[in-house]
């Protein structure tokens, strides 16, 4: 029997745009209520009078950075007896910053990304863990990449934090494997969305070369895929999804219509 997400309560960090909007989206429209945490709060309350109306479910959305510890500690203390049960943990926010050589990168360039993308998963992950191990019953889902599978050139520090992810969310699901926890990965090539604008510091002509010449994945396509893996019967636990546009093979081989 596929799991019923109706009135399960989703957590999901970095969701004021992209694949965490993306999935707000795809939680909301199966019937679960949200905690939607990002940094750009306005965007959440956007969100949240959108998912409320359309959806008729609660969503608290909640202004947080993840890189903060004792802010992540009192955001999960804090949370109304409503939402402080949470099912379901989607670690999404993350970041790129830069190309440039692994001994040219700025150095706050490389703690933004180490700590958002390693630290932060990891502090929700102390978090929330602790009380789905106490009702033996969660299910977390990191928002990874094909950078946590492939290194390439220009993604030094990117890529070694999204290698730590992989090994955190594997090492988790070893942690739990007594418990009725699932543990799992999603893992993106080129996903048309803001990340890389980030990456190139708002440069949109350069972010969109990026994706010039190919039909690239969309939020909603990652969205798909951890509403997939969430929706599974319960003995079932997808380890990992790498998920590719059709005419990208690798995170460095990519197929664009102009070579032709």
């Amino acid at each position: 029997m596929l799991t019923d997400l109706k009135n399960k309560t989703v957590l999901i960090t970095g969701a004021s745009a992209g694949i965490g909007q993306a999935c707000a989206q795809a939680f909301a429209a199966e019937g679960a209520n949200l905690v939607l945490t990002a940094r750009r709060f306005e965007r959440l309350q956007q969100l949240t009078e959108t998912l409320t109306k359309q959806y008729s479910v609660a969503v608290l959305p909640i202004a947080l950075d993840v890189r903060n510890s004792d802010d992540v500690v009192q955001f999960i203390s804090d949370l109304p007896t409503r939402f402080a049960n949470i099912d379901i943990l989607v670690n999404n926010a993350g970041l790129v910053i830069g190309i440039e050589k692994a001994h040219e990168i700025p150095v706050e360039d490389v703690d933004t990304m180490l700590d958002t993308n390693i630290k932060g998963v990891l502090n929700l992950i102390r978090n929330v863990v602790p009380l789905m191990v106490t009702v033996n019953r969660g299910h977390v889902i990191n928002i990874s990449s094909i950078a946590g599978h492939e290194a390439y050139p220009g993604g030094s520090v990117y890529c070694a934090s999204k290698h730590a992810v992989d090994a955190l969310t594997k090492s988790l699901r070893m942690d739990v494997v007594e418990t009725d926890l699932r543990v799992t990965a999603i893992s993106p090539g080129l996903v048309d969305t803001e990340f890389s604008l980030v990456r190139f510091k708002g440069d949109q002509t350069k972010a969109a070369s990026v994706y010039t010449g190919l039909e690239a994945l969309v939020a909603e396509d990652i969205a798909e895929a951890v509403l997939f893996a969430a929706t599974r019967p319960s003995h079932v636990q997808i380890a990992d999804m790498i998920i590719f546009p059709t005419h990208q093979g690798s995170a460095t081989t990519v197929h664009r219509a102009f070579q032709e």
